[in-house]
């Protein structure tokens, strides 16, 4: 998994210092003007813990993780 920032540009992703190849498949999550996702205490020290828990691993569990998220909406 690569985490890349870019900005939109006549209806395009333009990413900073990252070319990927055709046919990568990618998930955008943009800024925006809604709140902030807050957690209940529980769930955010979960949520803390996993990702100090796969900071420590090789690779990662990035499709795992973001099927997770879909719970929260």
């Amino acid at each position: 998994m690569t985490v890349a920032v870019g900005t939109v540009k006549d209806g395009k992703v333009i990413l900073e210092g990252v070319a990927l190849p055709d046919g990568t498949v990618v998930t955008v999550l943009a800024d925006d003007d809604r709140p902030a996702v807050k957690l209940p205490g529980p769930l955010e020290a979960e949520l803390l813990a996993a990702i100090d828990e796969a900071d420590a691993e090789d690779g990662g569990a990035g499709p795992e993780f973001l099927e997770q998220l879909k719970r929260f909406g």
